[in-house]
């Protein structure tokens, strides 16, 4: 079936010398997974290697023959020209581990609009601004709601919020939170890209973080920890 459709770059993999196995996010039929024969080709100027960076939008035509293995690409373009994203060494690491972060928990093959849409809106807003030390929590946050283990926060006065259930609790269980690290996470539900980026110091974000990945472990089979976790330590260090 001839498909033209949006999508969003989650991974690339080398394949032998010359070719890449790349892994989109669609607007029409969720994850998919590329062979781009030739990649590093100068010979192949519609397929340019700069495309397939992390989270970059493209607009495709390709080939999908739904049958479980390696689809094509007809045509690629961008769909949407970022101008600070790929050359702004801060963004870049931002958006190497929550691309990461996505390849690890993103695992639908079917169409999600609301998730492709909130993905595009908040890599639109990460481009537009500078002041961004919450953002990839935010954002991991976020989209934990089209996941489907976006906290409940019906009892969020309760002292401790309990992980593999993701509710606040009274009571301080084996999986749950200490009450300090417990509004620390309150305090980031309320938050929004356009909240002041300065309510947390860096050992909260940090810290942060670490419950925001547990919390991805506890909730998403076969989750890994990103390599690239240590990069982003280091470049908000």
């Amino acid at each position: 079936m001839l498909v033209k459709t949006k999508a969003i770059v989650i991974s690339s993999l080398k394949f032998q010398e010359k070719s890449i196995i790349v892994k989109c996010f669609t607007l029409s039929d969720g994850l998919k997974s590329y062979f781009v024969r030739d990649a590093f080709s100068s010979r192949k100027s519609n397929q340019k290697i700069a495309y397939f960076q992390p989270f970059t939008i493209l607009e495709i035509e390709a080939v999908h023959k739904n049958k479980g293995t390696l689809e094509n690409f007809k045509e690629i373009k961008l769909a949407i020209t970022f101008q600070t994203i790929h050359n702004t060494i801060t963004k870049s690491t931002i958006v190497l581990f929550l691309s990461e972060m996505m390849h690890y928990s993103i695992n639908e093959d079917e169409e999600n609009e609301a998730l492709f849409t909130y993905l595009q809106t908040a890599l639109l807003w990460l481009d537009a601004h500078d002041d961004m030390a919450n953002f990839h929590l935010i954002f991991l946050l976020e989209v934990t709601k089209y996941l489907g283990f976006y906290p409940d926060n019906t009892d969020i006065d309760l002292p401790f919020f309990e992980m593999t259930e993701g509710v606040f609790t009274p009571f301080n269980a084996i999986s749950s939170l200490s009450e300090n690290e417990t509004q620390l996470f309150k305090k980031l539900l309320s938050l929004k890209f356009d909240s002041d980026m300065k309510t947390f110091h860096l050992i909260e974000r940090q810290l942060l973080l670490k419950i925001l990945i547990d919390y991805y472990s506890f909730h998403l089979e076969g989750f890994k920890k990103p390599k690239s976790l240590d990069v982003l330590k280091e470049v908000f260090s």
